[in-house]
């Protein structure tokens, strides 16, 4: 008896693990769910709005959206709808679905349900810890060389630069250090200088307290940020490798292989300043404005191409990526729309 109750709920779950697969599969095709479909692949038995909520949650960090209706095409971003689906990733997302249904009617408290969830995750350990921070780094560095390839952001981090150099700015205001392209032997070192502290040394520490007081004052009214000459070399470096990138641009065009490879050049010098945060974010926020604008550009060509030129909308998908800036496109791509 127990035996048939055990296969009879190993089929229920199999089966929902099927129909979640399956909605899954349908959303990253579509690129969208609606909660009427997410609501009809969801067992009788749901009804707590946690869970569903906790559902639609896990859904949409698969990055599809799930909204009341559909979609118009103008407000789906282009290029992020797949119609390729990992059988292997819809699987294990059905799983920690269905794993969420299982959860209904243990426990609605809070306080449980919080504690619970957070036995699941593992503590952070000290090396979990390095592995974020370069990670961090790594993520800062991409960011910054692909500044480096819009014109303006280099010349005025160059003119900030110049300006404190002439006396009308702190260098703290500009930069924070370096980041080093590979820091693989930088976080030991760090770890190594810690673990090596033992009682000796805050004893003597303490002992010192008073007498380093004076010292202290003096040093924070000095330069503690990077070597002012490593600082003056990277940026004179930079400042050679756009100008040899302006002259190249000119002459055969930004395009051309000698200006990428010069663009490359002053990405790897750019990507090493560590900028202060400040300033990062001013420049992120500048960034975003250009391709917030490239988006809302987009959106309107998918428009007018779906809209008013009648073209289908996957072949426009197909054939725009690749051919953004081609103008020779536009009479080819024209021939192959559906009316």
């Amino acid at each position: 008896m127990a035996e048939k109750q055990l296969d009879q709920e190993l089929t229920q779950t199999e089966q929902r693990q099927s129909r979640l697969k399956d909605l899954i599969a349908k959303g990253k095709e579509q690129g969208y769910l609606t909660y009427a479909e997410v609501n009809d692949h969801l067992p009788e038995e749901i009804a707590d709005p946690d869970q569903v909520e906790d559902i639609i949650r896990m859904i949409g960090d698969m990055g599809i959206a799930v909204g009341e209706e559909a979609p118009d095409d103008d407000q789906l971003l282009l290029g992020e709808n797949s119609n390729a689906t990992d059988d292997s990733a819809a699987e294990e997302a059905a799983a920690a679905l269905a794993s969420v249904e299982n959860d209904v009617g243990r426990t609605t408290d809070p306080v449980r349900m919080y504690m619970r969830e957070m036995g699941t995750v593992e503590l952070l350990t000290r090396e979990g810890e390095i592995v974020i921070a370069k990670r961090i780094e790594e993520g800062i560095r991409e960011v910054m060389q692909a500044m480096a390839y819009y014109p303006g952001i280099v010349e005025s981090v160059l003119a900030i630069y110049d300006r404190i150099q002439a006396d009308e700015g702190r260098m703290s205001d500009l930069l924070a250090g370096f980041l080093d392209p590979d820091p693989e032997d930088v976080a030991p070192t760090e770890a190594a200088s810690t673990e090596d502290v033992n009682d000796q040394d805050f004893d003597d520490a303490d002992t010192d307290d008073d007498d380093s007081g004076d010292a202290d004052d003096e040093a924070e009214e000095g330069d503690t940020g990077p070597d002012p000459e490593e600082v003056r070399a990277r940026f004179e470096a930079l400042r050679t490798n756009l100008a040899k990138a302006s002259k190249v641009i000119t002459k055969k065009g930004r395009d051309a292989k000698e200006a990428k490879e010069a663009i490359d050049e002053i990405g790897a010098v750019f990507a090493s300043l560590k900028l202060t945060p400040r300033l990062f974010e001013e420049l992120c926020v500048e960034f975003r404005k250009v391709l917030d604008s490239i988006r809302d550009q987009e959106r309107e060509i998918l428009r007018l191409c779906t809209k008013q030129g009648k073209l289908d909308r996957k072949i426009f998908i197909k054939e725009w990526h690749g051919n953004e800036t081609n103008f020779e496109w536009i009479p080819g791509v024209a021939k192959k729309k559906k009316l």
